[in-house]
């Protein structure tokens, strides 16, 4: 199964940035759907943007406008720009890919990274 490889995270203060990137290595022809979602303890994951192949956005609620996503649909690669963070934006956030067409045909769904700690404090 194909493995996301997630990078960025970490602690920042409360109007700081921060930048996910996440790669889907392997033998992949497309991926229709990559993108991120957070989760803190005791609640459900939630979506936080994620982008189709042909480049159609979705953000969460109170995302749009502080986050950008963006997509390299040649490397497999989704990033998250996150600026003006929040202590509420704090959150294991988790690469997510669906779709995705491997060069042999197969069709793997539903694939999560293993997540990255997203701390804001004020």
């Amino acid at each position: 199964q194909v493995q996301l490889v997630e990078s960025g995270g970490g602690s920042v203060q409360a109007g700081g940035s921060l930048r996910l990137s996440c790669a889907a290595p392997g033998s992949i022809t497309t991926i229709d759907v990559m993108g991120w979602y957070r989760q803190v303890p005791g609640k459900q994951r939630e979506l936080v943007a994620n982008m189709l192949r042909f480049g159609s956005l979705n953000y969460g609620d109170n995302i749009e406008g502080r986050f950008t996503i963006t997509r390299d649909l040649t490397k497999n690669t989704v990033d998250l720009q996150m600026n003006s963070l929040q202590p509420d934006d704090t959150a294991v956030y988790y690469c997510y890919a669906n779709r995705i067409r491997m060069t042999d045909s197969r069709l793997e769904l539903g694939v999560w990274g293993q997540g990255t700690q997203v701390t804001v404090f004020s």
